[in-house]
């Protein structure tokens, strides 16, 4: 199994709007590709924010690598565009892919 891994730092004014298009639209969208058979998302606890920031952990899981590769060639594009597009500077990512041993 794959695990990829988006953290993202969301500003708290735009927190609950985020949080509800992650749960209702975001999440659903890179399901429905087919690559990742599950996903679940956490929010970071005893770390260090930036004022004014709550961080979050967005994990989906893969059965494969190839999986993985394929969304990222064919679908993760426009599903990056599209969160850049909808919340900017307000909600900035960063991304891990990490293997079961």
């Amino acid at each position: 199994m794959v695990l990829y891994n988006v953290t993202v730092n969301v500003e708290e004014s735009i927190e609950q709007e985020w949080l509800q298009w992650m749960r209702t639209e975001h999440i659903l969208d890179v399901l429905n590709t087919g690559m990742f058979k599950g996903a679940k998302i956490f929010r970071l606890l005893h770390v260090e924010q930036s004022e004014g920031t709550i961080t979050y952990a967005v994990q989906y899981y893969a059965d494969s690598i190839e999986h993985y590769e394929t969304y990222q060639k064919k679908y993760a594009p426009a599903l990056k565009a599209e969160s850049e597009q909808k919340f900017g500077g307000h909600a900035v990512s960063f991304r891990t892919l990490m293997e079961e041993v």
